[in-house]
């Protein structure tokens, strides 16, 4: 049967009469995510036998969603693709073969503490292992942030290294989820990285502008404007649901702010493993002024093995969704391994030339 309300949940006789409160800042709105899973279900009307699965799954990984995410979702659906994203369960305690905490060897690396350096000329900055969110699916669903981030005075030696190295080009703010920190600290960090003179570009990897639209403020935009970097934000949005009226508004104000919007999905079984869903969040998102760019494979991290899409049905989903939409709406199905100097494109054959990213302002 469905977790009903308690009494202090119910509404007042006279709340219609009332004006309706302001709407709490992204600060107060990430302070106050769900972060349980009876008030999940509950708020979702759902039934209490999902209970045991989340309670069995949540040690493993936190649950953590904004309210401003969870009322995108179905209330009194199980099946909601939101919700899927997001919801504890049993299953995450099997452990397939080749599924690790570290599906893409990102930790022991050596070299600097909160820099991650894969790629040529591009360095990947781990600024905060804070999430709005916390998806079932995440690759650094394990990742010790505790060692790695750089946070504080650890950014003087990553910046130092990516100072001395001239061919770095581009610096990526990671995490976590580099929004989760103040603008006070990440324009501050932005101006010393514009202060090296080899980097021309800024990416920064967010679900924030997705899951707390509030995010994108005059603060954030004041330093976007500001910098003299090209600057790409990379959002992550899996399903077309996610793509509502206030992510348009919070997209179009990073768009005048001069930011180039791209998105990278990951394919999920039971949230986007079909080309209707996918075609439709191509279609969504450039309706907001975001390309569709990259969809991930599943990374095979331990927890998220019953997300997998075989690769050979992958391929076959993207070659649908190829056939019904134009190439600039297509993302590259892409698959990242250890140790490759890039990411493994698998489909489509031809896709939007990534001088798109260079030359787009």
């Amino acid at each position: 049967m469905p977790l009903t309300a308690t009494r202090s949940d119910a509404r007042a006789p006279n709340d219609a009469m009332t004006e309706p409160p302001a709407r709490p800042d992204w600060r107060q709105q990430l302070a106050n995510a769900i972060q349980d899973p009876v008030t999940l279900l509950r708020r979702l009307s759902l039934s209490e036998d999902l209970l045991p699965g989340a309670r069995a799954g949540e040690p493993l990984f936190a649950l953590r969603v904004p309210e401003a995410f969870a009322a995108r979702m179905r209330p009194g659906d199980p099946d909601d693709p939101l919700l899927r994203q997001v919801l504890p369960l049993a299953a995450e305690r099997q452990d397939p073969p080749g599924y690790t905490a570290d599906p893409l060897a990102e930790v022991d690396r050596g070299g600097t503490p909160g820099l991650i350096e894969k790629y040529h000329a591009r360095s990947l900055l781990v600024t905060t292992g804070a999430c709005a969110i916390n998806c079932r699916y995440c690759f650094r669903r394990h990742f010790p942030y505790h060692r790695e981030r750089g946070d504080g005075g650890r950014w003087d030696a990553a910046l130092a290294r990516i100072a001395a190295d001239v061919e770095t080009t581009e610096v990526i703010l990671s995490g976590g989820d580099p929004l989760v920190l103040d603008d006070e600290r990440l324009g501050a960090l932005c101006r010393r990285i514009a202060a090296i003179g080899h980097v021309s570009r800024l990416r920064i990897h967010t679900r924030l502008p997705v899951v707390i639209p509030d995010r994108v403020d005059d603060r954030l935009t004041a330093w976007l404007r500001e910098t003299r970097l090209q600057t790409v934000v990379v959002l992550h949005c899996n399903h077309p649901a996610e793509v509502d009226d206030a992510v348009r508004s919070a997209s179009s104000r990073l768009r005048e702010a001069g930011v180039t919007l791209l998105n990278q999905a990951v394919l999920l079984a039971g949230v986007n493993d079909d080309p209707d869903t996918l075609c439709a969040l191509s279609e969504r998102l450039f309706s907001a002024g975001v390309l569709p760019y990259y969809l991930h494979l599943l990374d095979p991290v331990s927890g998220a093995a019953h997300f997998d899409v075989p690769e050979q049905r992958a391929r076959r989903l993207l070659e649908k969704v190829a056939a019904r939409l134009p190439g600039y709406l297509v993302p590259r199905l892409a698959r990242e391994e250890p140790g490759r100097p890039n990411k493994t494109v698998l489909a489509p054959d031809s896709h939007v030339d990534a001088d798109f990213v260079q030359n787009a302002r």
